[in-house]
């Protein structure tokens, strides 16, 4: 299971581009609502979420992502169950993915202390402890996945996929959309 964590003021592309990639290899995904079952992303489209955070089991996930939204990501670091569940999904071995602002929910996790991560360009100041990649569009880091902004939210999909299911499984979806994420 991968679980999304959505919160009022989430970016929406950050969010659903990996749902739409992961689903599409059959990776059973789910929208995880943080701030209630029905999300308000920060461009106003309102998503239904699977499930909510107080029923999740962050530790048994396959990975958890965060996506960005400045008041998306004050609304997760606010909340102390999703808060629990990124450190718990970290503490298990399992793959934590973030993307545009939300790395710094990572930092003050201290889940990036020593490892190699990229954010919003402006934000790097805020991965306490680690070694920010300015201008890279994904960073991956052993069994951490960050990425830099809306704009790469693709890029940042097919790298959790990749990381997930292999390059060939990124590559089957990458070609089915059109994308040349894996092309040389």
């Amino acid at each position: 299971m991968v679980y999304i964590l959505l919160a009022d003021g989430f970016e929406e592309v950050e969010a659903i581009t990996p749902l739409d990639a992961l689903r599409r290899a059959r990776v059973d995904t789910q929208l995880v609502g943080v701030t209630g079952m029905t999300v308000t992303g920060s461009h106003d489209l309102q998503v239904e979420a699977d499930i909510s955070i107080k029923k999740i089991k962050p530790a048994a996930c396959e990975a958890l992502i965060v996506p960005g939204g400045l008041r998306g990501v004050q609304n997760i670091k606010s909340s102390a169950p999703a808060m629990e569940a990124i450190r718990a999904a970290f503490d298990a071995g399992n793959t934590v993915c973030a993307i545009c602002a939300g790395p710094t929910v990572l930092a003050e996790l201290g889940i990036l202390e020593g490892r190699s991560a990229v954010c919003y360009p402006g934000m790097e100041d805020e991965l306490t402890g680690a070694d920010a990649k300015p201008g890279a569009s994904v960073v991956t880091d052993g069994k951490i996945v960050t990425s830099r902004s809306a704009g790469t939210a693709w890029d940042f999909a097919f790298a959790i996929l990749s990381a997930l299911r292999g390059e060939e499984a990124a590559r089957k979806v990458s070609d089915a959309v059109h994308y040349d994420y894996l092309k040389i």
